[in-house]
């Protein structure tokens, strides 16, 4: 095959792959269009925590929260009223372990999550934990979220001071008296031993790759049920973390 036959050869190769690519992303859109229209129908707002944090101060708050890919729990409270900025990253294990390479390999003890600025007097702890145990993730799936399988994707708490810690305990014991899910709770209430921010290219990732196939039938479909759950809090631009590099 000469050079000019092997280019339009190439570019056929190449063109057939990017039709094949955006054909898979129509797919995907019309499942995941589909999984919201089931998901939205079913949403549904579970009771606030009996006991909450107890407002003192007026300056920011911090809460710490992991439940599957970094990416939709990062995107969901992005979209809250009263939060201030939430950045991806890693809870859990060492400083030296705090990469994505490492944590996808499943033993660094950390955990993807998500650092949450907020002012206490726009929305409380309590509140932001109602958010994270109805729509952010699904609290019955132990050591997994959807797709992804390992104990870096587990549903857990890292209250960072006392008073986070007793109203995360107290919630997650009144959700399961009610029995408000058909089958037990998993999250964990953990130390909290330092939050490590995600490689840039991780940061804003859903708000920036709305239209990747994964983001489109994994997280979008938690963005409709905060919407329709809770509409007082929701907010339609999404708070962004400032990076240096995106």
């Amino acid at each position: 095959m000469n050079k000019t036959s092997t280019t339009s050869a190439s570019r056929r190769n190449r063109s057939s792959i990017a039709r094949l690519a955006s054909m898979i992303a129509l797919a995907a859109s019309a499942i995941a269009l589909q999984r919201f229209a089931n998901s939205a129908e079913q949403a549904t707002k579970i009771p606030p925590p009996a006991q909450d944090e107890k407002v003192v101060a007026t300056h920011s708050e911090t809460a710490v929260f992991a439940g599957g890919c970094f990416w939709g729990m990062q995107g969901v409270f992005e979209h809250v009223r009263g939060v201030q900025q939430v950045a991806s990253g890693y809870t859990g294990g060492a400083a030296g372990t705090a990469n994505y390479e490492t944590v996808e390999e499943g033993d660094s003890g950390h955990a993807e999550s998500v650092l949450v600025t907020y002012d206490p007097t726009q929305i409380t702890y309590g509140r932001l934990l109602q958010i994270f145990f109805s729509v952010a993730h699904d609290p019955t799936e132990l050591n997994y979220q959807g797709p992804d399988h390992g104990t870096q994707y587990r549903s857990a708490v890292f209250p960072v001071n006392p008073d986070q810690r007793s109203v995360a305990q107290a919630y997650i014991a009144q959700l399961g008296k009610a029995h408000v899910f058909s089958t037990p709770i998993v999250t964990r209430v953990e130390n909290f031993n330092g939050f490590y921010p995600a490689e840039a290219y991780h940061q804003n990732f859903l708000a920036l790759h709305p239209d990747d196939p994964y983001i489109v039938f994994n997280e979008l479909p938690k963005l409709g049920n905060l919407k329709k759950t809770f509409p007082d809090l929701y907010l339609r631009d999404p708070i962004l973390l400032k990076t240096t590099t995106t």
